[in-house]
C-alpha cells in the first residue's frame, strides 16, 4: 500500500496521520511505503526527517515546479517495484495521480478528504475538479461529518464515502505535572500567570487574527494572561502586524515551528482553536490527549471529536466576542475547566483512539483488495 501525499514545509495534521499510519502494526499482512511528492524548491520541507525518526519505509519524488510531468513515470516506477496494490492519496494532486494509476490499470486508487482550506482562486478551481474526480473512486474517506456531506453535493455517491474521523495515539501525549514548572521557566512563565496557547500553521484559515483580537479584550481584564501562538506559514507578517497594532508585544509570541508539543501543553492553562474552516484538528486531539483544558471554534469536523460543555467550550466561528467570552469563563472556572479537560482525555482513550481508527483504516482496505480479487476471477 502506498501513502501518497504532496506538501510545502513542516506539513499538518494530515501528515502526522500518515506517518503514525504507517507504522500502525496491522493484523493483516500489510506493507506501507510513505511516499511523497517534493517540490525541489521548498527549503523547508521536513516531513522526510520526520520519517527517518519513526523507522518508516519511506520515499520521495522531486518536482521542478507544480506541473512537472517527470513527476509521473517517476510515480509508476516506485509502484511497480514496490509492487503497489492500493495508492492512498490525501490532496488533489495525488488524487489526480492516483485516478491515473488506476486507469491504467496499475492500483486500486483510495482518498482521504482532510478538507479544502485554501482560499485562493487557483485553489478553488482545484477543488472543484478535486471533487468531481473522486467521485469515481471506489472509496474515499471523509474525516469529518461536512466533508462527507460536501462531497456527496459534489456528486459522490454515500454509499461510497466511509466516515472515519481522525484520531490520536494517547499514549504519546500524556500530561506529567512534574513537567509544568519547568515548561513555563522555560518561556520566563511565573505560577499567577496564565498561558494561553495556540497551534496550526499561519494560515487564513486559523482564523489567529481573531484570536488575537479576543486576547487583547481578555489582557484588558486579566493583565496576567499570555498568549503562544506555535506554527510557522503564510500569514506570520500580517499577524506580527496585529500584535504590533494591539499593543501586545510584551504579552503575546509566535514561536514559530514547535516539534516539542508536550513542552508546549505543560505550558498552556488553556488551549483556544480559532478556526473557520476544519478537517478533524490533530491540534485539537493532541489537547485533548494532554487534557489542556480546551475553547474550540465549530469549524469543520471539530464538533465530531468534541461536545460543548462536556469536553471543551465550543463557540461560533468569526465571533470575537463569543469566543473572549468563552476564554474568559474557562479561564474564571479552572475547576470546571479541569473536569471538561478529564473528559475528554477519556473521549480520545476510547472513542478517538488511534487503534479504533486504524482497524476501520484497515478494514477499507481488505475491502478493496478482495473485491478486486472477486472481480478479476468473475
Amino acid at each position: 500500500m502506498l501513502e501518497l501525499r504532496s506538501v510545502r514545509g513542516t506539513g499538518g495534521g494530515p501528515d502526522k496521520t500518515i506517518l503514525l499510519g504507517a507504522r500502525h502494526p496491522y493484523r493483516s499482512p500489510i506493507a506501507v511505503t510513505v511516499c511523497y511528492i517534493r517540490d525541489r524548491r521548498d527549503d523547508v520541507f521536513a516531513i522526510d526527517r520526520q520519517a527517518a525518526r519513526l523507522g518508516i519505509d519511506y520515499e520521495e519524488i522531486h518536482e521542478r515546479h507544480s506541473f512537472d510531468w517527470t513527476v509521473w513515470p517517476a510515480l509508476r516506477a516506485v509502484v511497480k517495484r514496490r509492487g503497489i496494490h492500493i495508492v492512498h492519496a490525501h490532496d488533489y494532486k495525488t488524487d489526480l495521480a492516483a485516478w491515473a494509476l488506476a486507469r491504467r490499470g496499475l492500483a486500486i486508487p483510495l482518498s482521504t478528504a482532510h478538507g479544502w482550506a485554501g482560499a485562493s482562486a487557483r485553489e478553488r478551481f482545484y477543488y472543484r475538479v478535486e471533487k468531481q474526480l473522486l467521485a469515481y473512486f471506489p472509496r474515499v474517506i471523509a474525516v469529518s461529518s461536512p466533508i462527507k456531506a460536501e462531497l456527496i453535493r459534489a456528486g459522490c455517491r454515500p454509499d461510497r464515502i466511509v466516515l472515519v474521523p481522525n484520531a490520536i495515539t494517547h499514549r504519546e501525549f500524556v500530561r506529567n505535572p512534574d513537567h509544568r514548572e519547568p515548561a513555563r521557566h522555560e518561556f520566563g512563565f511565573g505560577e499567577h500567570e496564565r498561558v494561553i496557547g495556540a497551534v496550526g500553521r499561519l494560515e487564513s484559515e486559523k482564523r489567529f487574527d481573531l484570536l488575537l483580537e479576543a486576547f487583547a479584550r481578555i489582557h484588558a481584564r486579566w493583565p496576567w494572561s499570555r498568549l503562544l501562538i506555535a506554527g510557522e506559514g503564510r500569514c506570520r507578517m500580517e499577524l506580527e502586524r496585529i500584535i504590533d497594532r494591539l499593543r501586545l508585544a510584551d504579552v503575546c509570541r509566535l514561536l514559530g515551528h514547535r516539534p516539542d508539543i508536550s513542552r508546549l501543553h505543560h505550558a498552556f492553562d488553556l488551549f483556544v482553536q480559532s478556526s473557520e474552516r476544519e478537517g478533524t484538528p490533530n491540534a485539537v486531539l493532541e489537547a485533548m490527549a494532554f487534557e489542556t483544558p480546551l475553547v474550540v471554534t465549530d469549524a469543520g469536523g471539530t464538533r465530531d471529536i468534541v461536545a460543548h460543555g462536556v469536553h471543551a467550550l465550543v463557540v461560533p466561528p468569526l465571533d470575537v466576542s463569543a469566543l473572549a467570552h468563552a476564554i474568559e469563563s474557562a479561564l474564571a472556572d479552572p475547576e470546571a475547566s479541569r473536569m471538561r479537560a478529564s473528559a475528554a482525555r477519556r473521549h480520545v482513550e476510547t472513542e478517538l483512539s488511534f487503534e479504533r481508527r486504524m482497524d476501520r483504516v484497515e478494514a477499507i482496505y481488505r475491502e478493496l483488495i478482495t473485491s478486486t480479487a472477486q472481480r478479476d476471477v468473475a
